[in-house]
């Protein structure tokens, strides 16, 4: 039976969501951050060390300012209300990204919530903000400038010290990695789903466990 360190998502689909439900993109953004916590919920209960949420890739720069302004103001709010409940769940929050580049109110909240959680040991939350896994690895080489080799690199990642992802899971129809741990997920077992993010739940969540746990990893052996 494999064992499960490490689960990666890419939420896609709360925009289509929110405009399917006739609500607009942002009420999806609202109902894709009750997905996560559901998510979270149910990977503390499946014992899951870590999962890592792809929020806002380096390219999302590109949507409208009004939609990327109520992103942040969603983040930015749900800690800052959401922070005992956090804490109470033994959840630590760590941040891949380039956080220098986010609006100050925002690094603030997410730097206090690091420092608040930073003792939690039931569940490592990765949230990708101001992501980019090119940018990422061209960091990590830069740092690197001498004796480059795989350890030093993977030294040199945001994800440093952790477990590479064993799955990732993306909703939304689409069969893509969005330079998302594009080093990272050289060898996870990749599951697409039809399902927008909102519509994802638990119960699908153990299904994919469950196939993992079954399926033979080689890892390029026989």
């Amino acid at each position: 039976m494999n064992k499960l360190n490490h689960i990666a998502f890419i939420m896609d689909g709360n925009g289509r969501w929110g405009k399917k439900k006739r609500k607009g993109r942002n009420y999806g953004h609202i109902k894709g951050v009750d997905t996560v916590k559901k998510i979270v919920t149910a990977s503390i209960n499946f014992k899951i060390p870590i999962v890592s949420f792809y929020v806002f890739s380096s390219e999302n720069w590109k949507r409208p300012k009004k939609e990327i302004f109520f992103l942040f103001k969603l983040i930015e709010n749900y800690f800052a209300h959401e922070i005992n409940n956090i804490i109470s769940q033994g959840i630590k929050i760590n941040i891949l990204g380039e956080m220098k580049k986010l609006p100050l109110e925002i690094k603030k909240i997410l730097k206090k919530t690091i420092n608040d959680t930073k003792k939690n040991k039931k569940i490592v939350v990765n949230l990708a903000i101001n992501y980019g896994s090119k940018a990422e690895i061209l960091n990590a080489v830069k740092k690197n400038n001498k004796n480059i080799n795989q350890k030093n690199l993977e030294n040199k990642l945001y994800t440093q010290n952790m477990p590479n992802p064993d799955i990732l899971i993306r909703t939304g129809g689409h069969q893509r990695l969005s330079n998302f741990m594009l080093w990272q997920l050289a060898y996870a077992e990749l599951y697409f789903l039809k399902k927008l993010w909102p519509d994802f739940n638990g119960n699908d969540l153990k299904k994919i466990i469950s196939n993992f746990k079954k399926i033979k990893r080689n890892f390029g052996a026989i």
